[in-house]
């Protein structure tokens, strides 16, 4: 039997490595913060989320088949969390039996570990199907309704029984009956099983009278060599039913950890549908489109990291973009410019791999790979510059990426003057677009977004983080040209404003000190670490 939850016509491989730039993309998007939602501490959910989440479908019917079997999801939670807890059990179940993990010394410890297996795996099977007769009328997606489907034709009531059957007999209660016959040299040869049926002796024979069809002896209990021989025929003649039932085991235990694996990714979607609803954050079913012409439209587009961190709602914002390979992002300090980034980036990731997105609409075509390249604070243990670091993971980036995938730039190349990062900004965004890559860039290289601008405007779209007449940021983005200014000395100004208060509170604690006051001094101190902590403050963003 097959799962094809997440793929129509084939098994998800849950040993695959991640893909190429994993590590930034988790870094510089905040990943840790959604997979850690969806995985609401669950460490096996957390890991089967993140190859999901990270290796993006990049066929736009793909996708579509993964959101039907998400819609049956949300519409019937409860179902899947049951046949998620059936299959977790069946894994479970086989590691508190005896043994697990380990190596048999004989056929015969290999038959009794392998029945064992198998009928805890039968009860699981048996609550399986259970579930799909209780709830295969409510499903409607092509994955769902050809798993239970499956289900009910496969684990029929005669397969339960006669399985039952086999494993009744396989525990050899009345003993095991095994033919043989003698080789040239007067050694075993031509061990077979025979059924337990044939081991019933007639009630002549076993009152003794009429004629015997069969001979026996019995050996005594001191005999140990004589026992040890015994076992050996015994492991000879079994040996190819234990072989089978360990492959069955083996067969029904591969499914349960596809199967659980599989509905994993949608128990995590559920979790993470589940405290995004407690937020209020609103949910869309995206629409994902061919690789070409580029499309990129959305509205009321949020963060989905921020919204699950913030206390209070998150801005969305409403852009169209269709047709434009660069998108160039300027504007106010601290005015959202680095928070929308991060919304496009983690809403592609969700959209390829069959997630809804934060928004209330979101339209995008599919790209093959998706590529971070962020502002980084500066390691003091780096044995080269800012800039040095930069240019390197820029680097490896380039031996990676492809055309047809997504890059996106936040504030990168700063560890150098306007001039020389506008001018190495220019001519890898240039090289980029040449290799049919589509470019996120956010940037206050004035130098560098108006050359585009100038020269390349029918293809690039502007963003600007608006700043208004109070100084105030309303964290949208507007539809704008580029300005020479970020407006940094708002900035400026908070910083400066907090060092003058500061210090005339500094100065009042030294005059209570020198008047002999110190509980006044200590009030001083009081209001002055006070004011270090407000939202107005420095390093507040």
């Amino acid at each position: 039997m097959k799962a094809h939850l997440l793929y129509s016509g084939r098994d998800f491989d849950f040993t695959a490595g991640l893909p190429a730039g994993h590590e930034n993309l988790i870094q510089d998007l905040e990943l840790a913060t959604l997979l850690g939602a969806m995985a609401a501490g669950d460490k096996f959910l957390y890991e089967v989320s993140a190859k999901i989440l990270l290796a993006s479908l990049d066929d736009p019917e793909a996708i579509r088949y993964r959101q039907q079997v998400l819609a049956d999801c949300l519409a019937q939670p409860e179902a899947i969390r049951q046949m998620y807890a059936v299959a977790a059990g069946a894994l479970q179940d086989k590691r508190h039996m005896w043994g697990y993990g380990g190596s048999y010394q004989n056929a015969s410890s290999n038959l009794s570990g392998a029945v064992s297996y198998l009928e805890a795996y039968v009860a699981r099977l048996r609550q399986l199907r259970q579930i799909a007769d209780d709830h295969a009328g409510k499903f409607s997606s092509g994955g769902l309704t050809a798993l239970f489907a499956t289900l009910q034709r496969e684990l029929d009531d005669e397969y339960f029984e006669e399985i039952s059957d086999h494993l009744k007999q396989l525990r050899f209660r009345a003993g095991v009956l095994i033919s043989a016959r003698l080789d040239r040299d007067n050694s075993g040869t031509g061990f077979v099983l025979r059924a337990p049926e044939q081991a019933r002796r007639r009630w002549t024979e076993r009152l003794g009278i009429g004629p015997r069809a069969a001979y026996s002896f019995t050996i005594s209990p001191r005999d140990e060599a004589g026992g040890q021989i015994l076992a050996d025929l015994t492991s000879r003649g079994i040996n190819l039913v234990a072989n089978a039932a360990a492959q069955s085991a083996d067969h029904i235990g591969s499914y349960f950890t596809m199967l659980r694996a599989e509905l994993g990714f949608y128990v995590s979607c559920l979790n993470l549908a589940d405290r995004l609803a407690a937020k209020g954050v609103p949910v869309a079913v995206p629409d994902p489109v061919p690789p070409s012409p580029l499309t990129f439209s959305c509205t009321d587009l949020r963060d989905t990291c921020l919204a699950l961190q913030s206390p209070e709602p998150v801005t969305g914002n409403d852009v169209q973009g269709d047709g434009k390979s660069l998108v160039i992002i300027t504007g106010a300090n601290s005015g959202g410019k680095s928070t929308f980034l991060r919304s496009a980036g983690v809403a592609q990731l969700m959209m390829q791999c069959g997630l809804f997105v934060t928004a209330q609409s979101y339209q995008a075509n599919v790209t093959r790979g998706i590529f971070t390249h962020f502002i980084r604070e500066e390691d003091t243990g780096m044995t080269s510059g800012r800039l040095d670091d930069e240019l390197r993971r820029m680097n490896v980036i380039a031996g990676q990426i492809t055309p047809g995938c997504l890059m996106l730039f936040n504030e990168s190349f700063a560890g150098t003057n306007e001039r020389e990062g506008s001018e190495i900004a220019d001519q890898i965004a240039r090289a980029l677009l040449d290799a049919q890559i589509k470019v996120f860039y956010v940037t206050h290289r004035f130098g560098f977004a108006d050359r585009f601008r100038r020269q390349h405007a029918p293809t690039t779209l502007f963003l600007r983080a608006e700043r208004q007449p109070d100084g105030s940021r309303n964290y949208k983005l507007t539809v704008k040209d580029p300005l020479p200014t970020s407006f940094g000395e708002d900035l400026y100004y908070r910083l400066g404003g907090w060092l003058e208060e500061d210090k005339s509170l500094t100065q009042a604690s030294d005059a209570a000190t020198l008047n002999g006051e110190p509980g006044r001094c200590s009030q001083v101190r009081q209001t002055s670490e006070t004011a270090a902590m407000r939202p107005d403050g420095p390093g507040t963003r």
